[in-house]
């Protein structure tokens, strides 16, 4: 069958001149052919991702095509607006795959707002909403390689799309022959007949000044004197938080050269994720080097942000996700209480995966914590929910362990930019004080216990993987761990069960021990991986790190 199937592609025009040599080099490899075409990109509620190439099981043109024309069938169920905002980062072919996409939509008669330079994924989400689109698409593989892209796909609150409608558009690409079956004109001609219209200045515009409506003490940086190394990891960060940071009154502001400008090879790291050291190694020498207060890093969708704090010796420590949602609670709540600003019984959202230190904070200031599954989307339900009550000022603030936050309802996905707006914020209000970012962690680590939070991770690439992590995951359920590392299971939640839960179903195991550790095992989403997340606590960091690796031993075998 998928011989068949690349016989096919390879007497198509395929049009992208990288396809048919592509084709041509793997004819004799029936290992190659098996791996292109053997199977189908999957469209989940992530939509799609993964390595550029010619094939089924690639990203490309024509399965971007399909899946535009999956998502235009059901945009046509949806009555209102019958028009979809685009954006796209600094990938390979992000800006071929956008257009792409923009073209099938107008050959189905839908409207397309597509941004006219590469915007982040928070753009994306405000458009969608500032426009009441049906739907968004954000051409993106988020923090992966240079050699992957990928296909976000909106709803139309401007969150990632549900389980339903995204089950719906996968059976109509399922309907969609992937190199005839999509009804398409020309960028230009769509352009041409007024279905696809550029992003105004006015939606940009209330962007930013939604983002800076959220500060929580307004004018403080114009004379804080913040000096600030940032890196845009050559993705789309550039604009939107220097514009924001300079609106503020932050203006020493160095950019890593290496890094500034727009590339999908990501030549300086091979991940662009500010969550891993390798990615800031350029941004901290220079961080060193001009003694900067603050050294900041977002990642190519400019969803993420990354940090490292300058400590008292002048050394610089990176500060994890989980540190950095617990740092911002703590200033976001503080503040609006000083302030007067702090709404009437404030809401707070975080995913199950993050650390419980944010319960304790979240508990100090008399502010509701909800636990949400991971994934940003489900903190954009929470948000939709207030909003359906008529209460949506009650959201201060959410976060995922994985760099993700968001102050505010203006959009429903992680926004890097607000992210850096406020810790920058944070920063400078802790410098104007005599303190610093590295201090109040301190404090507040000795106020609440040392929380020491660690995500290991298992890595099964090709065809077989996603069966040995469905296989680990079965086991884990039939077989259930009496302990880790001698430590006595004291409670199991799994998260396949909605019925116990109270969470719609998820491939999730937490499991609680006799010391108040939780070793969380989930795969990922979007990525040929299972995770771990630890969460210890001891009386110092060295005492929370030997827990943690007395646990991540004991799961060795049970992953392998």
């Amino acid at each position: 069958m998928y011989k068949k199937e690349y016989e096919r592609w390879l007497a198509y025009n395929l049009e992208d001149p990288d396809l048919k040599p592509e084709l041509l080099r793997i004819q004799d490899d029936e290992e190659a052919i098996k791996d292109r075409f053997a199977v189908s990109l999957e469209f989940g509620t992530a939509g799609l991702r993964g390595t550029l190439g010619a094939g089924t099981n690639r990203m490309n043109i024509f399965v971007v095509r399909q899946a535009t024309q999956g998502l235009a069938n059901w945009v046509k169920t949806q009555g209102g607006n019958q028009t979809v905002a685009i954006s796209y980062d600094s990938r390979l072919k992000s800006d071929i795959f956008a257009k792409e996409a923009a073209g099938v939509l107008a050959g189905n008669g839908i409207k397309v707002r597509i941004y006219d330079a590469l915007m982040p994924v928070p753009a994306l989400s405000f458009a969608t909403r500032y426009y009441e689109c049906n739907a968004g698409i954000m051409v993106t593989a988020s923090h992966n390689p240079s050699k992957y892209n990928g296909y976000k796909a909106y709803g139309p609150d401007g969150c990632q799309m549900t389980d339903e409608a995204a089950a719906i558009v996968y059976a109509e690409i399922q309907k969609t022959d992937i190199l005839t079956g999509a009804k398409r004109i020309s960028f230009a001609q769509g352009v041409e007949d007024g279905l696809i219209r550029f992003v105004s200045d006015d939606c940009k515009k209330a962007f930013y000044e939604a983002i800076e409506a959220r500060q929580v003490r307004p004018g403080l940086c114009k004379t804080a004197g913040l000096k600030l190394v940032y890196s845009p990891l050559n993705g789309t960060g550039l604009i939107p938080v220097t514009h924001i940071l300079n609106d503020m009154g932050i203006t020493d502001i160095t950019i890593v050269p290496e890094q500034e400008y727009p590339s999908g090879y990501f030549t300086t790291c091979p991940y662009p994720n500010p969550e891993i050291f390798e990615a800031l190694k350029y941004g901290l020498a220079l961080a060193e080097k001009e003694g900067a207060d603050l050294m900041l890093a977002t990642d190519p969708d400019a969803d993420r942000v990354g940090i490292a704090m300058k400590c008292p010796d002048g050394s610089y420590e990176l500060v994890s996700g989980n540190e950095m949602g617990v740092l911002l609670l703590d200033y976001i709540c503080a503040g609006r209480i000083e302030k007067g600003t702090m709404p009437k019984d404030p809401v707070a959202v975080m995913s199950i995966v993050s650390t419980p230190l944010a319960d304790a904070v979240a508990a100090h200031y008399g502010v509701e914590l909800r636990h949400v599954l991971t994934g940003f989307k489900w903190i954009g339900d929470q948000i939709a929910k207030l909003e359906a009550d008529g209460e949506v000022d009650r959201f201060i603030f959410g976060f995922e362990e994985s760099y993700g936050y968001l102050a505010g309802p203006y959009v429903r996905d992680k926004d890097a930019v607000i992210g850096a707006m406020l810790i920058c914020e944070m920063a400078a209000y802790y410098r104007s004080i005599g303190s610093s970012i590295k201090q109040r962690l301190e404090e507040i680590y000795a106020e609440y216990g040392r929380y020491l939070n660690k995500v290991d991770s298992f890595e099964f690439p090709g065809l077989s993987g996603m069966d040995k992590m469905k296989g680990i995951m079965e086991n884990l359920r039939v077989n259930p761990p009496a302990d880790f590392a001698g430590i006595k299971v004291t409670s199991t939640i799994d998260y396949s069960k909605p019925e116990e839960t109270g969470l719609p179903k998820a491939n999730v195991l937490i499991y609680g021990l006799e010391d108040g550790s939780t070793v969380v095992v989930r795969p990922s989403g979007t990525e040929p991986k299972v995770k771990t997340y630890f969460t210890t606590k001891g009386k110092d960091l060295a005492e929370a790190q030997a827990k943690k690796d007395l646990l991540a031993d004991a799961c060795k075998p049970i992953l392998a």
